[in-house]
């Protein structure tokens, strides 16, 4: 953005960028709160659990009072024109929402494979749906539903075999 359009950005424009800044400080600060009821106990290497959540916290606060010093000294510079919609897909986003929601209640009761293959069967809906070629025949359901059985059946496996993290699974063999 040229020093010429960005002086003719509107107040309104800068100030929801403001906003959006002081909202990133907001999360920083929520973040590093969080942080203090984690131990700082020095684990292996000489640094405590707490160390990561401190250091994203601090870094996400310095990002945010850039972009309100950003928003607060002409706008955002270097932005893109919106090249995406004027508004925003509320369909596509009740199915991406449904996904995820149906993952966190589901992945105990019927597994991580199962309720992730879900997760992004309706995902797909959604992202399809915002592009105005929701497909709701069965064969697109199974397509979708084998995909994503072909993709969280490996990352299962890798965390529960290869890497020893417990997730939850349909049985109790460990394999499904």
């Amino acid at each position: 953005m040229t020093d010429t359009v960005r002086d003719a950005l509107p107040a309104d424009a800068r100030r929801h960028q403001t906003w959006l800044g002081a909202g990133v400080v907001v999360l920083a600060l929520g973040l590093a709160w969080g942080a203090t009821s984690i131990s700082s106990d020095a684990g292996y290497a000489g640094v405590g659990p707490n160390f990561l959540p401190w250091v994203v916290s601090v870094l996400l606060g310095l990002c945010g009072v850039w972009l309100v010093w950003e928003a607060r000294t002409g706008g955002f510079r270097d932005m893109d024109e919106t090249d995406g919609a004027d508004r925003g897909d509320w369909p596509g986003f009740a199915w991406v929402t449904a996904g995820i929601l149906l993952n966190a209640l589901l992945i105990t009761k019927i597994g991580f494979i199962l309720s992730c293959a879900l997760c992004f069967v309706l995902a797909v809906r959604g992202f399809k749906a915002s592009e105005g070629r929701l497909d709701l025949r069965p064969r697109a359901w199974i397509t979708d539903s084998l995909i994503g059985i072909a993709i969280s059946a490996p990352v299962y496996w890798m965390f529960t075999k290869a890497l020893a993290i417990s997730l939850p699974g349909l049985t109790a063999t460990g394999w499904l």
